[in-house]
């Protein structure tokens, strides 16, 4: 379905998520990230860019663990994250759209919690690409997290936190030649929808990742 379709259902409250291509499971674990390697920050800075065009090729789990974990995985002993958080809240969380289905990244056990056995790729976004590019983040806020925080200041606060997640990713593409783009032209209601999100979360932004669509895997 092209872009101005999705716009048209979203509009008309009928954007919905597909069966899923393939077994869901609960959970699934990730190998141990590889913290190890990658190109220096300077290059990687250097050659950060967005990308709209995508190869379907699946990411294997231990990129997608590797990717993860920089994205938003724990590096410290006192369970400190790869991207900063004002007050520590931790108030992001990442759900990852798969084929298979949609899940949400559990940082403590490294492991991804199945939270709907549909293929909601392509209420993800509005643009053709998602709904055949093999992975599309969200990120969401969870409110409750933030209590100390004026409730006029929570939204700006976690939109913050989430863009600090979205520049690892964004870097991590960079450094294992695969292509990204953050979206903020989505359908929150019916991705809220998608994942059973109580009133106290909020979508924020969705950020595709694959391969580019002109480069194979193995060259």
């Amino acid at each position: 379905m092209h872009t101005v379709g999705k716009f048209v259902l979203g509009l008309m409250g009928q954007l919905r998520a597909k069966p899923t291509a393939g077994d869901s499971a609960v959970p699934v674990s990730l190998p141990p990230p590889e913290k190890q390697g990658g190109l220096p920050l300077m290059e990687a800075l250097a050659m950060r860019h967005s990308s709209r065009e995508f190869s379907p090729e699946p990411l294997p789990l231990p990129l997608l663990s590797n990717l993860l974990w920089a994205a938003y995985g724990i590096n410290r002993e006192d369970g400190g994250r790869t991207a900063p958080s004002a007050l520590n809240a931790q108030e992001i969380d990442i759900f990852v759209a798969l084929p298979s289905g949609a899940y949400r990244y559990d940082a403590t056990t490294h492991a991804l919690i199945l939270v709907a056995a549909s293929d909601i790729r392509r209420t993800t976004g509005y643009q053709d690409f998602v709904d055949e590019a093999p992975l599309d983040l969200v990120y969401v806020a969870d409110y409750t997290r933030l209590s100390r925080v004026p409730f006029s200041q929570r939204e700006s606060y976690a939109s913050v936190a989430a863009g600090a997640i979205a520049q690892n990713v964004y870097l991590f593409a960079a450094s294992n030649s695969l292509a990204t783009v953050l979206r903020a032209w989505i359908d929150r209601t019916a991705i809220a929808e998608a994942l059973g999100l109580t009133h106290d979360q909020q979508v924020l932004l969705s950020q595709t990742v694959g391969y580019p669509s002109i480069i194979k895997k193995n060259q």
